[in-house]
């Protein structure tokens, strides 16, 4: 018996922010980690963002090198910890249309997937809020002691992701053409092009510009933008502005 999945980014795409931009904001605030981590070496690149005039990515990205470095020597259970509470906190701050679609394929006896580039000690919570069937984030290993070791197994590229997709397709005899994907950046490009059902949701300018360049993917997609209390839904060829 074969099964129709759905697999899920969250950072984007289901959350409306990013889980590990809010551990880190909480890590700072419990005195886990430094604040002038974040005034030494992320402000700068956040204000550029906040003010429209940097790229979210390039925050993201950099963001992400102080946070892993930051926890170095950390015991998990201090993470798990604030981890809770970053959920208990956001794990309802999701876009409707994501949050309804969830639901949509548990009704239909989906199997429900989130694969995501968070800290995987955030997306399993995440994962349990949600009721999702299984989910795999960015592992960080921990030393015989539960304290980090500062290496990570990365989960926010469309390689990693494709091989952990091809492992759920083959664990649960996935029925792929008939499946369901829904992501926001081109780390989502390998979900979004294996199944028959592709779906971005609010995708930046650099997963658009591919979907417009690949015939494939550009034929059978469908483009999602939420804003305020409306949810648009769009063909690839959606026009932007900014060019």
């Amino acid at each position: 018996m074969s099964y129709v999945a759905a697999f899920f980014d969250i950072d984007g795409t289901l959350y409306r922010n990013s889980l590990m931009i809010q551990h880190f904001k909480k890590l700072i605030k419990y005195e886990v980690i430094d604040p002038s981590r974040w005034y030494d070496h992320v402000k700068n690149t956040y204000s550029k963002w906040e003010s429209r005039y940097g790229d979210f990515e390039e925050y993201l990205e950099e963001l992400a090198a102080v946070y892993v470095d930051a926890l170095k020597g950390v015991n998990k259970e201090h993470i798990d910890f604030i981890a809770s509470q970053v959920i208990k906190v956001n794990g309802d701050k999701v876009y409707r249309y994501a949050r309804t679609r969830i639901q949509w394929h548990k009704n239909r006896g989906d199997k429900v997937f989130f694969i995501s580039g968070s800290p995987d000690f955030l997306v399993d919570k995440m994962g349990k809020k949600y009721g999702v069937t299984e989910c795999r984030g960015s592992k960080y290993i921990v030393d015989e002691n539960y304290n980090f070791t500062g290496e990570i197994v990365k989960m926010w590229d469309s390689e990693n992701k494709q091989k952990m997709l091809d492992t759920f397709v083959k664990q649960y005899n996935i029925d792929l053409h008939n499946s369901y994907s829904y992501g926001d950046t081109t780390g989502d490009i390998s979900m979004l092009k294996m199944v028959g059902n592709p779906i971005a949701i609010n995708p930046n300018k650099e997963l658009l510009t591919f979907i417009k360049n690949d015939k494939e993917l550009y034929n059978k997609i469908q483009v999602i933008v939420e804003r305020k209390d409306i949810i648009y839904k769009l063909g690839a060829d959606v026009q932007t502005i900014n060019d």
